[in-house]
């Protein structure tokens, strides 16, 4: 990480500090700035008092040796990670009923004495992948990663009954007091960010900080934008498949009309619905085509549970009590650290969501990746959330 600073010095009387270095006098800056996070205290060893107008700077040609304030500075603001951790296997497997009809699978790797961390995927209806464990430092963190209601390897597969928000809600804290965790850190990533949210506002004493990616409000706008023609502005070509599976007479509201079809009594309705709603977000998702995600609407079992479970929350409003609750209700979590990662130009849950609320919660740190649009896995996306992570790392380190 590059420290907002310029820094001008003098060698004068100062090798003996240095004794594995050379030094060249060059001129330098007649100008000093620090950081207002930087205490000037920091600085003093190196700052020495030159007479005349000219300033000059140390410059270090023997570059295998740092000096005791270099490694100091490096220690207090270290370099941020942002590269993805290398992949691992679970430590801890299992099932949790959560009702008389709905269990859910989770998992637990890194390290069993780490700091909790709990990954809220996508959709809803997404599931979780083994990928999802690589933002996290599996040295620090006790990863945990579960599969909502329907979704992934929870069961009933694709089940639409007691499966709300704040089933969800609910179902987050008997995990948390079935794997005996006081509090953790909450991440999530488009439905996950929705979810993080409901989740803290609901929670907020059970949450040490907060990443979120590729934000969803659930509002009506957010919708209309994605389902009801709106983003077709910009893939005209990837809609019209999606667009074309409904008759011209139910086109007033396509949500409603694939609703119709997800929950048809003929399997071969829903899984047609199910691949074109699915095919739809995938092809959209990244700022560039990736054909490992679009073939995931290929995947009937994927597709069927994705569609059917966000068509069943979209058209129930996310079963708020508001267009505007999360919104509403930030006030609650306000106090607690927060990471906003938004691609520039996500097409599936666009930047407005973001912004609004950025203006609601000044408060938290706000990124905005310029080269990037929705998926996780997008290049730029996925180095600031692993630097998100290092941050929170870091807070709770003591570092910064």
């Amino acid at each position: 990480m590059k420290l907002p600073m310029k820094v001008a010095a003098a060698a004068i009387g100062t090798p003996s500090l240095f004794p594995c270095c050379n030094f060249a006098h060059l001129p330098a800056s007649t100008s000093l700035s620090l950081s207002p996070r930087l205490p000037a205290s920091i600085f003093s060893p190196l700052l020495i008092p030159i007479s005349g107008r000219k300033k000059l700077f140390l410059r270090a040609e023997n570059l295998d040796c740092e000096s005791v304030e270099q490694m100091d500075l490096k220690k207090e603001f270290p370099e941020l990670k942002k590269d993805l951790y290398p992949s691992i296997e679970p430590y801890c497997t299992g099932f949790l009923k959560v009702s008389d009809l709905h269990t859910i699978y989770w998992e637990q790797s890194g390290n069993p004495n780490g700091r909790p961390v709990v990954f809220f995927h996508g959709g809803p209806g997404g599931g979780t992948s083994p990928n999802n464990r690589r933002f996290f430092d599996p040295v620090f963190y006790q990863i945990i990663l579960f599969d909502q209601r329907g979704a992934g390897k929870s069961k009933p597969h694709a089940c639409l009954e007691e499966n709300t928000t704040w089933d969800l809600v609910g179902d987050i804290e008997k995990l948390r007091e079935h794997l005996k965790i006081p509090e953790w850190q909450v991440f999530g990533g488009s439905w996950g960010s929705t979810l993080a949210l409901a989740y803290s506002i609901s929670h907020p004493d059970k949450v040490t900080g907060i990443i979120l990616r590729g934000i969803f409000l659930l509002r009506k706008k957010e919708i209309d934008w994605f389902y009801e023609g709106g983003a077709a502005a910009i893939y005209p070509d990837v809609w019209e498949p999606f667009r074309d599976l409904i008759p011209e007479e139910e086109r007033k509201c396509f949500v409603k009309a694939y609703h119709k079809r997800l929950n048809s009594d003929t399997l071969e309705t829903q899984y047609a619905a199910a691949r074109a709603w699915t095919k739809w977000e995938m092809m959209t998702s990244h700022l560039l085509p990736n054909e490992e995600n679009i073939k995931r609407g290929d995947d009937d079992d994927f597709s069927l549970a994705f569609a059917r479970i966000e068509n069943h929350y979209f058209i129930n409003k996310g079963f708020f009590s508001s267009d505007s609750f999360l919104l509403d209700n930030v006030e609650k979590i306000k106090h607690i650290k927060t990471i906003i990662v938004q691609g520039r130009y996500d097409v599936c849950c666009p930047m407005m969501s973001a912004w609004d609320l950025h203006k609601a919660w000044p408060e938290a740190e706000f990124i905005v990746v310029p080269g990037a649009g929705h998926s996780a896995n997008e290049p730029g996306i996925a180095a600031e959330l692993v630097a998100a992570n290092e941050k929170l790392k870091n807070v709770l380190e003591g570092v910064s």
